[in-house]
């Protein structure tokens, strides 16, 4: 039962979740984190350091977010192939606060720019 980034996280990328996370199963997109589920070991250590609430089990993530199962997969495998394994803790991004209770959706996620990855 690997663990899901949700809705919460993005624009926010708080990343005490990457800190404690024992292998680096975390990737960085511009504005969101995923989780890879073939590298999570079901730990739990990032679920209660997220500020955002953003993590759930698999099979707890609410129905209104269930396309992030397969979110996290997609963008983890992405992000893995360029590159951006995430494995300290980094600033959030600068309106991080002003995001947390704004409205948001899969759409407002940014992905790399292939180029810059190279």
């Amino acid at each position: 039962m690997p663990y899901v980034v949700c809705e919460p996280c993005i624009n926010c990328k708080y990343t005490d979740c990457v800190e404690v996370c024992p292998v680096d199963a975390f990737y960085e997109g511009p504005n969101f984190l995923a989780i890879h589920p073939d590298e999570c070991i079901d730990c739990n250590a990032c679920v209660p350091v997220c500020p955002t609430e953003a993590i759930y089990p698999d099979d707890e993530v609410p129905e209104e977010w269930q396309h992030y199962i397969e979110w996290n997969r997609y963008l983890a495998e992405q992000w893995k192939a360029q590159g951006f394994n995430i494995t300290q803790k980094k600033e959030p991004l600068p309106e991080a606060e002003a995001w947390r209770n704004r409205p948001k959706s899969e759409k407002d996620i940014l992905t790399w720019d292939v180029s810059e990855a190279s």
